[in-house]
């Protein structure tokens, strides 16, 4: 058995190329496999003790004012296990060039639900005391015991740092997580007065007793308000507010990655490995017939054969992973710390990932040793060691076609022979060179379509202001300033879908149907217009519940104006949306369903540069204004999309070019391999050295013009299936391959395959004639 170990070594010395291209194969997947399910796993254990630790509110319930004894008697709902009554409100700082906004909370004493965690510094114990988001801090220089200065309207407060904190809350801020303009703050409850004026509430966050539904919870909440004449503002699930859907959705699609995204892989891989370790056994036929003469056992030369993807995938495996540890790791520790603010999280490897990609490699590199191995062992020894009959070669169609093999060069019919003579393995090279060709239109692929997600943005949305105003108030379009060309009112509401027996939390926005800053495109692209009989529909729900144009879909609304009230609404199209999904519709259309139309936010097209300023400055002097959006806004969203993905999908890419580097090698090294005899003789005859390595160059660029064009079909497949594998009702990716993806990602392959050759050219050099020619009887 050790000198099967040390032919085991041989082999792999002798093919060191091979070997490590095998190993890089194995890697890539293993790499992948390892960074994702790290960052999945780490993440969403995270999420879900941090959220229960700190005790995230599953309702929030706004309203004008309430006192602490309004608070009391809301805690006799059935269903609420914890209430806590606070005042909220956004205060802003200046600073040269822009403003930041703070979300103000007043904190009790006995603070159960939204707990902040404390870095530095104590909680606020009087009227003048603050303690301050740490990222916010950071940006902005602020220390503890340093004084900040804020405004609210005509109010200006002075407060005294105590602390630096992050809340469960507000782990997500903002689409950007920009911290330098978005911060969050809490006060003690004795500040109320000094920030409101009075001693009221404004608001409370309510835990629900464990499984109970939180919707019904927030009704039996509106009408015991309404019994004390407490009309509720506004009501809000967890599951509603933007901080918790997002990471809710980072979750999500982080999950559907680390399944997807590795299986793609492994299946590549398998195919490879299946490929590669057939040809190779079959290559070393005649070492097999002696290894049987000498009287090994058929189970022994079957194992032999199989320490090899054993020893592979085990180097792989582990290379990918320690890879993954000190590059994909760090990175998503990085893109993390970009997106979320989540004090103490921490991104472990586990040592058991290693395992997966091990034994799977493992296992397909020994059934495709099983499955070659067992004709041959069948055979004789004698039989084994003698090369196979050479095969019956029937005339060509393009020999009977008169005049036209003729008038074809030596080499080349020596190509087109035997590509004819070897159609089996003419035909297992070019399934290896079709996979990799998949597998770079695919990365490119997806690389494209994150880059259309981003870049729709801008496209959908034209304005040069948006305006939101302040709950309960609405804009006032004959008072707006000179410099404004055209301004279009809208109003988001937010609404439930529901679709059989699921819900979905979605956002229908109402505006005219001549709205030119807001544009609406099809599945190929063309521009659509709203129409007052029915609603748009993003694509994204349509493909989900499988809601077609004509059907009639339920919405719910949800903002306590509304009741709860449900209406069925007519689907007039399909709209796709890449980013943020909505539905839309027509103040014509609800007032047709008796829907009151209220408009809540106003956008608006500037004249030029110039007046944009005096213009924003007019609207951020509007008490009654809450947000003011601009194009910079947008555009730091759509960088921000491909910033915090850009890694996984640059890594896919290069990931992609690696394997399909490491398969044409690894098929073209045993193609020479196989053909050593056939080399040989050439050499014999006087063919130059550079004639050889054109016959093999063209022999498999001609294999790869055909895996490009069997590609094509297959790739469009693919791609659909893992676009579908990574969408959601919240998240829709271009499903159609562009002609220049599939341009770039065939010129990679025509690239690889002549980078491999270039590689192999020593191989052919170092063929030795005497020994490749020798009779073998």
């Amino acid at each position: 058995m050790s000198k099967l170990w040390r032919k085991s070594l041989r082999d792999m010395l002798q093919a060191k190329g091979q070997f490590i291209a095998f190993v890089l194969i194995i890697a890539v997947g293993a790499f992948f496999y390892a960074g994702l399910v790290t960052y999945s796993s780490n993440l969403s254990a995270y999420a879900e003790d941090y959220f229960q630790e700190h005790q995230l509110s599953d309702l929030y319930v706004s309203y004008d004012q309430l006192s602490t004894a309004d608070v009391a008697a809301l805690r006799s709902v059935d269903g609420i296990r914890q209430i806590e009554g606070r005042y909220t409100l956004d205060a802003t700082q200046t600073w040269d060039g822009y403003k930041a906004t703070l979300a103000i909370h007043s904190i009790p004493a006995d603070n159960r639900i939204n707990t902040p965690t404390l870095l530095v510094g104590r909680l606020p114990s009087n009227k003048q005391e603050i303690i301050l988001d740490s990222h916010y801090a950071a940006e902005h220089q602020y220390t503890v015991g340093d004084q900040i200065r804020m405004s609210a309207g005509e109010r200006r407060f002075t407060f005294t740092i105590s602390g630096l904190c992050e809340n469960v809350e507000h782990a997500k801020l903002s689409d950007t997580q920009d911290h330098q303009i978005y911060g969050a703050a809490y006060i003690a409850e004795a500040a109320i007065p000094v920030i409101s004026g009075g001693s009221s509430f404004n608001e409370v966050m309510i835990i629900a007793e464990d499984d109970y539904d939180l919707e019904e919870l927030g009704q039996a909440v509106e009408e015991q308000s309404n019994r004390m004449d407490l009309p509720s503002l506004d009501i809000m699930t967890k599951e509603q507010t933007f901080n918790y859907s997002q990471i809710s959705a980072t979750i999500y699609n982080n999950k559907l990655m680390s399944r997807v995204i590795p299986f793609v892989l492994f299946v590549i891989e398998a195919i490879i490995l299946f490929l590669a370790m057939s040809r190779m056994i079959d290559s070393q036929r005649k070492q097999v017939g002696i290894m049987k003469a000498l009287g090994v056992r058929n189970r022994s030369i079957m194992l032999h054969y199989m320490n090899y993807p054993i020893l592979v995938s085990i180097m792989g495996s582990v290379v990918g992973c320690v890879l993954a540890a000190v590059l994909f790791v760090p990175m998503i520790r990085e893109s993390n710390a970009r997106a979320y603010s989540l004090p103490g999280i921490a991104f472990s490897m586990s040592l058991y990932s290693v395992l997966p990609p091990l034994l799977l490699s493992a296992a397909f590199g020994m059934l495709a040793c099983y499955f070659s191995s067992r004709s041959i062992l069948k055979e004789h020894a004698a039989q084994a060691m003698r090369p196979k009959p050479p095969k019956k070669m029937k005339k060509l169609v393009i020999e009977r076609i008169p005049g036209l093999w003729q008038s074809i060069s030596y080499s080349y019919k020596l190509i087109v022979r035997n590509i004819a003579l070897n159609k089996q393995k003419a035909l297992a090279s070019s399934i290896g060179v079709v996979v990799s060709t998949v597998l770079l239109i695919t990365a490119f692929g997806t690389q494209t379509a994150l880059l259309k997600v981003a870049s729709q943005t801008e496209e959908v949305f034209t304005y040069d202001l948006r305006i939101d105003y302040k709950m309960g108030t609405s804009p006032d379009k004959a008072s707006l300033p000179s410099g404004i060309t055209s301004s279009y009112e809208l109003s988001s509401n937010p609404v439930v879908l529901l679709q059989e027996n699921e819900k979905e939390n979605a956002t229908l926005i109402v505006t005219e149907p001549g709205n030119r800053l807001i544009h609406y495109f099809d599945a190929d692209n063309r521009e659509m217009s709203l129409m007052n009989d029915g609603v748009l529909v993003p694509q994204s729900y349509a493909d989900y519940y499988q809601i077609e144009v004509g059907d009639i879909i339920k919405l719910k609304f949800t903002a306590p104006a509304m009741n709860n009230r449900t209406v069925e609404m007519k689907v007039a199209g399909l709209s796709t949306q890449y980013s943020n999904p909505s539905f839309y519709g027509t103040p014509a259309y609800l007032k047709s369903l008796g829907i009151d139309y209220r408009p809540t936010s106003l956008l608006v097209q500037v004249d030029n540069a110039e007046k944009l300023e005096s213009v924003r400055t007019f609207f951020e002097h509007n008490p009654n204004v809450d947000t003011i959006a601009d194009q910079q806004d947008l555009q730091k969203s759509a960088q921000y999309i491909v910033k915090q993905n850009n890694f996984v999908f640059i890594m896919f890419i290069v990931s992609a070019i690696i394997l399909s580097f490491g398969a044409i090698y690894t098929i073209s090294s045993i193609n020479i391999y196989e053909r050593h005899r056939e080399l040989a003789t050439l050499k014999v005859l006087g063919y130059q050295r550079g004639k050889i390595y054109r016959l093999i160059f063209l022999e498999n660029v001609a294999l790869t013009v055909f895996a490009a064009i069997v590609a094509l079909p297959i790739s469009s497949y693919v791609y659909g299936i893992i676009i579908q594998a990574l969408s959601s009702t919240h998240q829709q990716i271009p499903n159609q391959l562009s002609f220049p993806v599939i341009v770039v990602s065939i010129i990679a392959a025509f690239t690889l395959t002549i980078l491999s050759n270039l590689m192999l050219r020593g191989k052919v050099t170092n063929i030795n004639m005497i020994e490749s020619l020798k009779s073998v009887e």
